[in-house]
C-alpha cells in the first residue's frame, strides 16, 4: 500500500500507550492504549518479542546492538523518511490492522503493519498512535451467539477490567 494520500480522519482518535500487562487468563502480553483524556481504553493482545520492543523502549533501555525495530528506524531516518503517524485501522476477527504513514519530501507513503510492530516503531519515531472509533467500538462488542466459549467470556470481562484500571496500576510500565 504505497503511495496512497494520507488525509487527516475525524474517525480517528489519537492515543497513547500507557502500559502493557499480562493476561491472566491466556499469559500473553497486552498492550494498553488510551485515548489522550484517558476516557476510553484500547488492549491489544500481542507476541511476546513485539511486548519485548515496546517494554525496552518503554522503560528507556538501549542496547548494545539495534533491535529489529531500532534497525526500522535507523534505515528510515538514514534515507530521509519519517514518520508520521501510526493508525489502528481495523478489526476483523478478532485480530487487529494497522498502517504506518510516512513521508520523505512531498512524497508519502501507506505500509501495512501489525499494531504491535507499528506501535514500537511510533514509539521510537516519537510519531502519534491514531485508532479508528470503529475499532474501538467493535473491540467491546463481542458476539456471544458466535463466540461463545467460556475463553471469549473471560476476555470481554478482561477487556473490561483493564479499560477502568487507570496509568497508576501499571506499575513499572506507565508511561
Amino acid at each position: 500500500m504505497m503511495g496512497q494520500h494520507m488525509e487527516t480522519k475525524p474517525d480517528f482518535l489519537q492515543m497513547k500507550v500507557t502500559g502493557l500487562t499480562i493476561d491472566p487468563f491466556t499469559s500473553m502480553p497486552i498492550i494498553i492504549l488510551k485515548d489522550l483524556e484517558e476516557k476510553c481504553a484500547l488492549p491489544i493482545w500481542i507476541g511476546l518479542i513485539e511486548a519485548s520492543a515496546i517494554a525496552t523502549e518503554l522503560e528507556h533501555i538501549h542496547l548494545s546492538r539495534p533491535m529489529t525495530h531500532d534497525l526500522l528506524r535507523n534505515i528510515l531516518e538514514e534515507v530521509g523518511i519519517s514518520v508520521k503517524r501510526v493508525e489502528v485501522n481495523d478489526l476483523a476477527d478478532n485480530t487487529f490492522y494497522s498502517r504506518i504513514l510516512l513521508a520523505r519530501g512531498d512524497d508519502e507513503f501507506v505500509m501495512d503493519s501489525r499494531p504491535s510492530d507499528a506501535i514500537a516503531v511510533a514509539l521510537r519515531a516519537k510519531a502519534p498512535i491514531y485508532v479508528a472509533r470503529h475499532v474501538i467500538d467493535k473491540s467491546r462488542k463481542i458476539d456471544l451467539a458466535k463466540e461463545g466459549s467460556k475463553e471469549e467470556m473471560k476476555k470481554q470481562k478482561w477487556a473490561e477490567i483493564l479499560e477502568n484500571l487507570s496509568p497508576e496500576d501499571f506499575g513499572k510500565y506507565k508511561m
